[in-house]
């Protein structure tokens, strides 16, 4: 049975966030724990805190070892955006977009 866990508003865009995403994809909990611990990311940090809540779902709706979970599936979903101007040349308004995500983040045991 696969456990969820999910991150709102992170404060950091889609494609950065799917750069880190990709290198844990697939991975065992502690490994993938392991990788982010080493990475400059700001976004590494928000997908380690999804990753181990997921990890703690698992452990207390399953009765499973921490040790013994996988990430079936991990993915970034588009959040709000806030709008913000700033002032350009000739009384112009340049639009400042700041993206933010949504991570999910679902783990399943491992077969044996």
């Amino acid at each position: 049975m696969a456990i969820k866990a999910k991150s709102v508003n992170t404060g950091v865009s889609v494609k950065k966030m799917k750069l880190i995403l990709d290198l844990v994809r697939g991975a065992r909990v502690e490994d993938a724990l392991i990788t982010l611990q080493f990475l400059q990311s700001p976004a590494a940090v928000h997908v380690a805190k999804t990753i181990k809540s997921a990890a703690a779902n698992a452990e207390n709706e399953l009765m499973a070892r921490r040790e013994d979970l996988k990430i079936k599936e991990i993915f970034a979903d588009e959040g709000p955006r806030v709008k913000r101007f700033r002032a350009r040349a000739r009384g112009m308004v340049g639009r400042i977009n700041r993206r933010s995500s949504h991570i999910t983040v679902v783990v399943e045991e491992e077969e044996v």
